[in-house]
């Protein structure tokens, strides 16, 4: 949604870009075919900037307690229950950056930082307790088949002795999609090691795109009647992928979470490109445009401008992003 400096790309340019785009969708799904069966994802590594940089070292550390969890899980939880705000409150008392309710801190809260109290509010305390709390639950069901790492996630949200009656995850609604939920959301904060897939919506969302070159820009702006059929830069790339089935949140930094992040020179047609002036922290991220190939973006840059290619090689480029179906289904709608 926020504004960002860009260049302005001559109009020659854009029309050869248009034919160039048109090379690039259909190349999408001729690497999709070329890469059908490729592994998604890989290490548990924290990808470049997914925890603000306040509580990377945190989390880096206790997301290794035990074999149960790993960094990258444990972004994935917090970002869940808190979006990252260690002052965070819930209708049902939650408190902090892990949501912990008072009867589960009584019992399972540590001196994370070993200044001698254990306060909720105090993330040094709250990311520890949440990896330890894990970790214990993880020990309830170690005897339980299936994947450890899932039983541990149905017993946080089900309790262990669910998961020990039904000998691996319960068959509740709720428990069912907390584990996919965390689980898919460890994705969009680890480090991929191999080929990420191409997105299948990629094509039709570049193609929504760019139908809308030219378009006046509007703060705020969501493409509808109301708006003049105007956008912003989240409000664009929200509206390309919706035309094919993909709800994407709002605003740019919750949209950094919906799949894994390519390295730049593994960027596909389709990925969200994102900038910010920090480049450790994806809740910094202020412009998001989506990538056409050949190092240029189709984006909604600034009040005054139009949507129109621009470059993505600049000096705030943080990252990027290949939008799934499932990533995004995963998404918090607040944080």
């Amino acid at each position: 949604m926020t504004v960002r400096k860009a260049w302005i790309v001559a109009g020659s340019a854009v029309a050869a870009g248009l034919s160039f785009v048109l090379v690039l969708v259909i190349g999408v799904y001729l690497v999709a075919g070329n890469l059908a069966g490729g592994l998604s994802g890989g290490a548990r590594n924290l990808a470049k900037g997914a925890v603000p940089a306040a509580y990377q070292a945190l989390v880096e550390k206790w997301g290794n307690l035990c074999p149960a969890i790993n960094p990258a899980l444990l972004a994935a939880q917090l970002y869940q229950e808190s979006g990252f705000n260690p002052r965070a409150q819930s209708a049902a008392a939650a408190q902090g950056i892990a949501q912990f309710i008072p009867g589960t801190w009584a019992t399972h809260g540590i001196d994370g930082d070993g200044d001698g109290d254990r306060d909720v509010w105090d993330p040094a305390d709250a990311i520890p307790s949440a990896a330890s709390y894990d970790c214990t639950l993880a020990k309830y069901v170690k005897d339980v088949p299936g994947d450890l790492k899932r039983n541990m996630l149905a017993s946080y949200n089900a309790g262990a002795y669910a998961v020990i009656k039904y000998r691996g995850v319960p068959p509740y609604k709720e428990t069912r999609n907390y584990v996919k939920t965390i689980t898919t959301l460890e994705e969009s904060f680890a480090a991929p090691v191999s080929r990420l897939d191409p997105s299948r919506q990629a094509a039709g969302a570049i193609a929504y795109a760019q139908k809308k070159l030219g378009t006046l820009y509007l703060w705020g702006g969501d493409g509808t009647a109301e708006d003049g059929g105007r956008f912003d830069c989240s409000g664009l790339t929200k509206a390309a992928y919706e035309s094919v089935g993909v709800t994407l949140p709002r605003v740019a930094n919750d949209q950094w979470n919906a799949g894994p992040h390519p390295a730049r020179n593994e960027l596909l047609p389709g990925d969200l490109v994102f900038f910010s002036d920090d480049l450790g922290n994806s809740r910094a991220i202020r412009h998001v445009g989506i990538y056409v190939g050949g190092g240029y973006m189709i984006d909604a840059p600034r009040t005054g401008a139009v949507i129109r290619f621009d470059p993505i090689d600049t000096p705030d480029y943080f990252g990027a992003t290949r939008v799934t179906e499932d990533g995004a289904k995963a998404l918090p709608t607040t944080v």
